[in-house]
């Protein structure tokens, strides 16, 4: 079978989704746009031998409603006949689009593929495609009665089974932001992120190349001060075991960013000179129980492994999404994974979750890590609304 490669993958800083972030005053084309621009900055390749754009992204709606890709593609300047296509697998959207591209390459239906994804939640805020609406429907309603529940309550029915006190979630949550400032400090994302230029209303320009979401001196102490987001009397008499211990500090950031993969066949890297970065070796996707929803990494890791033929002990870096501080802690009990390999340069808790924009955010960071330390795999997993999973192994090259 032909190999899908990753020859190069990039992202936007990311900044605080709301306006007043670093980034809340660009249009989430432009800002999509840049990120691709970049891309092609980088490597010497035509871009008008792109078989296709695979985007991932959550609310399509407003501004990210008219097929963002495409439209981010010809606002980069990027040639006309090029395709694109915009995928939602909720927060496992781009990391979808990575499997419609690298499986289209080892079909053979594509030669090279771009691959991204893109939130400005500043702009278009969580849940703005379905306000005004039940998305779910009588019949989920009926099967799930009295109905599915926010993924905050999910959230904490995983802190319940897995017996995860709010203070692990805490401990956690220190430790996201403590990974990611060192990697920072040590200049870790630099060759992963790709500088953005913003210009207000006065034609004034400024360039925003760092993170802004990442909070050094977060503690303990700091974070037991935070009452629980989520807590509600109607939920507390559903379900009796929680004990209200998810709270903003220990949940992923809203965030506005963007990220950019460059996919190709093994032998068209080659043709063109380009060095291969990673191979794509294994996928999987499954669903799960909807109202836990977030447990889906685990049986999509399960899955995933027994395809590769490898054990959880043969992976040098894990990339579990920290939509919530419980979802990483499970699934690291559940496989009794080393912990020192789970997110070790942060995850979402530090860094901020751009819904579209983080499955390919986290495979980008997860390259740069292992190339800086050497590992050979990295398996990255992310919950999805609805409960669903997607699963991705890569093999550093």
């Amino acid at each position: 079978m032909v190999d899908a490669v990753i020859v190069d993958a990039v992202r936007s800083p990311l900044t605080k989704g709301k306006p007043g972030g670093a980034l809340s005053g660009l249009h989430a084309v432009e800002l999509l746009a840049q990120t691709l621009g970049h891309l092609f900055t980088r490597n010497d390749i035509d871009p008008g031998e792109v078989d296709d754009v695979l985007t991932g992204c959550v609310s399509q709606v407003g501004e990210q409603a008219g097929n963002i890709g495409r439209m981010a593609w010809l606002a980069a300047g990027l040639p006309e006949h090029v395709p694109a296509v915009t995928v939602e697998r909720k927060c496992g959207s781009s990391q979808q689009a990575a499997h419609f591209a690298a499986q289209g390459i080892m079909s053979g239906a594509y030669d090279i593929a771009v691959v991204a994804g893109i939130e400005s939640m500043s702009r278009i805020p969580m849940g703005s495609s379905t306000i005004g609406m039940n998305p779910h429907g009588p019949s989920v309603a009926a099967r799930y009665a009295p109905g599915l529940v926010p993924q905050g309550i999910s959230a904490e029915l995983i802190a319940a089974r897995w017996k995860l006190s709010r203070d692990q979630q805490d401990a956690y949550a220190v430790q996201s932001h403590a990974r990611a400032a060192a990697r920072a400090a040590a200049g870790g994302f630099a060759r992963e992120i790709v500088p953005i230029t913003v210009t207000d209303e006065n034609g004034q320009s400024r360039v925003v190349d760092v993170d802004e979401t990442i909070r050094p001196t977060t503690t303990v102490e700091k974070l037991a001060t935070l009452k629980p987001a989520f807590e509600k009397a109607s939920f507390a008499e559903r379900f009796p075991e929680i004990s209200w211990s998810v709270t903003a500090g220990n949940s992923s950031q809203i965030t506005d960013g963007a990220s950019a993969m460059l996919v190709m066949s093994a032998d068209r890297a080659e043709r063109l000179g380009l060095r291969p970065r990673a191979r794509f070796h294994s996928f999987a996707v499954v669903a799960d129980n909807p109202v836990l929803m977030l447990t889906g990494p685990i049986p999509a890791t399960r899955k995933l492994l027994d395809k590769a033929g490898l054990g959880v002990g043969d992976i040098d870096h894990y990339e579990i999404n920290e939509a919530f501080a419980p979802v990483p802690l499970a699934w690291q009990a559940d496989f009794d994974a080393d912990p020192a390999k789970l997110n070790p340069a942060g995850g979402a808790i530090a860094l901020g979750h751009p819904l579209g924009a983080s499955g390919a955010r986290l495979m980008t960071t997860m390259l740069h890590m292992l190339e800086d330390t050497g590992g050979r795999y990295g398996l990255q997993s992310m919950c999805e609304a609805g409960g669903m999973a997607n699963a991705t192994l890569i093999e550093r090259l």
